[in-house]
């Protein structure tokens, strides 16, 4: 049956339709731009945003700010890709819901899902481990705080403390009682932020726009990737929004562009409001200042230490509980160890928590350097490389087959060299600094 179209036929350009059965009718639920864009967005805005200030520091706020904005490009054209593979494997197999560690083995082969596999591994696990160790010196600092004490309670007694009350909390709690509470610390994330940056904008000190050093920007790329990384969603927006490439490209432009204004305010707040001597001697880049724990003790005032203090405690709990959760589907996956009743959890959860919190416990200061490996051997691995392979593979097919696709991404093959190039150079240096050691 031919189908006649005019002018006035609404052009359709999913491919697919999300049906759900209700009763006995079928009920289309299409996805909203709004909800996806959520979803990067509420990806993208964890602890990651809490190294900024340490590793941005040294080569002040304008220098960082272009630094940011370069990576939020590089970002942007790696979700784009990612959507893009996504659309064309769907094509392929006829349906939905892929994930992205399977698209890379359909497109890459077991070789490539390995590498992958292991990225993915690797980037939970360090996170975890950043996550533990900050969380665990924030609330140490809490509680000597309240017992009005000072340096008493060993760093190791903090971060143990952290693993095994949030990680209980998700062990024993149901399903359903994580995710309210989850929404609540969320929340209180957002509202500690915004108090933030209005109470962060009264202790600005203007001398410190001024200073800039840009040969300190390098090691501040790979923490920034970590802190940009939202790709593990993409596959589902893609899904959500029934494969319309339209609808997807916004998605992903405004809800990572939301991160990238907060990112933006909060660099400018926190480094406005430490003392231009302090910058002038961290230029140097040799040592790693941390502004957010001069500021938590009262720097700047006591009522911004507070809000800095529950911000990034919050902040750290609600990543924590999304990486566990990675963790968890991840191992799920592969294996059959951790369903059923809690009893039989107990393996899994201590293969996913024992690791991070010893090797916090170990170094305590280990935050800063767990997020840069992260960002080096991970994101860049899973966020730039294989995505440029993959489409490149994909694209090469389609020229072989004579079939028609509309890529997300301009520039052809020079985008794709471009984002692996970075990625090495990133990986290189990295390497290169390890040997040194």
């Amino acid at each position: 049956m031919k189908a006649v179209l005019n002018s006035q036929t609404p052009q359709v350009t999913r491919l697919f339709s999300n049906l759900e059965l209700y009763g006995s009718k079928l009920s289309h639920q299409p996805g909203s731009i709004l909800g996806s864009t959520a979803l990067i967005a509420g990806t993208t805005v964890g602890a990651g945003i809490l190294a900024l200030p340490a590793v941005t520091l040294p080569s002040g706020v304008v220098p960082s700010t272009v630094l940011l904005i370069a990576v939020w490009l590089y970002a942007l054209v790696s979700g784009l890709l990612i959507a893009e593979v996504t659309l064309n494997t769907m094509r392929l197999v006829g349906r939905p819901s892929l994930g992205l560690l399977a698209m890379i083995e359909r497109t890459l082969g077991k070789l490539g899902a390995r590498v992958a596999g292991g990225a993915y591994l690797f980037l939970h696990y360090a996170l975890l481990v950043a996550y533990v160790a900050q969380g665990g010196e924030i609330l140490v600092s809490a509680v000597e705080k309240v017992l009005g004490v000072q340096n008493v309670l060993p760093a190791w007694v903090g971060t143990t403390a952290f693993t095994l009350l949030f990680g209980s909390i998700m062990y024993l709690g149901r399903e359903k009682f994580v995710e309210k509470l989850n929404s609540a610390f969320v929340a209180i994330v957002l509202a500690s932020f915004l108090g933030l940056l209005l109470l962060g904008t009264t202790h600005l000190n203007t001398s410190s726009f001024s200073f800039q050093n840009w040969s300190a920007l390098p090691p501040a790329v790979s923490v920034m990737f970590v802190a940009l990384f939202y790709h593990n969603v993409v596959p589902t927006v893609v899904t959500q929004l029934e494969g319309d490439a339209r609808k997807i490209r916004q998605s992903i432009f405004i809800g990572s562009a939301i991160p990238l204004v907060m990112f933006l305010a909060w660099n400018a707040v926190i480094l406005g409001s430490v003392s231009p001597d302090i910058v002038q001697g961290t230029s140097g880049g040799e040592t790693v200042f941390d502004p957010l724990q001069m500021l938590r003790s009262g720097g700047a005032g006591e009522w911004l230490g507070v809000l800095v203090s529950i911000f990034s405690e919050f902040a750290i709990v609600t990543s924590f509980i999304g990486f566990v959760y990675g963790l968890l589907d991840f191992f799920k996956d592969i294996s059959l160890v951790g369903q059923g009743e809690p009893s039989k959890r107990l393996p899994l959860y201590s293969l996913i928590l024992f690791p991070p919190m010893s090797l916090g416990a170990l170094n305590p200061n280990i935050f800063v350097a767990a997020l840069d490996y992260a960002g080096t051997f991970s994101v860049s691995v899973l966020g730039g490389i294989i995505p440029a392979l993959m489409i490149w593979k994909q694209r090469k097919e389609q020229e072989e087959s004579n079939s028609i696709s509309q890529p997300l991404v301009p520039g052809g093959q020079v985008t794709l060299i471009v984002m692996i190039g970075v990625a090495l150079v990133l990986i290189g240096k990295q390497v290169v600094s390890m040997w040194k050691l």
